[in-house]
């Protein structure tokens, strides 16, 4: 019985490693939202299930970037539209389409002040996008 119960709490919790990230955010582009040293559950979705509004992980190009480490490789920004969408040209001049393309988001740190986001390198491509922010994790004491 205690092996059976082990078997199916190991295969619970490689379900929800599966599913979920842990991240810490590190920089100053989503405040007030998110501080940097904030951990975040990120539940991994399927593009398609984006919606405009949310939080996102995306995996960082190799360009360089300025801000909002969450991983060496992930950025942590918001989604401000999504396939359809749509393109807020006041926000994002540079782009000459009047709805964001099929696989394809528009992204924004909340801090706009303090955020290399697509108002700087345009849309973000679905192979990049990991998953949705889910909840703000308590702090790590001392």
């Amino acid at each position: 019985m205690i092996a059976v119960l082990a078997l199916l709490g190991g295969a619970c919790l490689l379900w929800v490693r599966r599913r979920h990230l842990l991240v810490t955010v590190s920089g100053p582009s989503m405040e007030p939202a998110y501080e940097s040293g904030d951990r975040v559950l990120v539940r991994r979705v399927p593009f398609a299930r984006v919606r405009r509004g949310q939080v996102v992980l995306i995996k960082r190009d190799r360009a360089p970037a300025r801000d909002q480490l969450a991983e060496p490789d992930f950025i942590i920004k918001r989604a401000v539209a999504v396939p359809g969408d749509p393109v807020p040209h006041l926000e994002f001049p540079g782009l000459s389409e009047t709805a964001v393309p099929p696989g394809s988001l528009l992204i924004v740190g909340d801090n706009l002040a303090r955020s290399y986001d697509s108002r700087h390198h345009g849309y973000v491509p679905m192979g990049r996008f990991v998953g949705v922010v889910v909840r703000r994790l308590p702090r790590r004491p001392h």
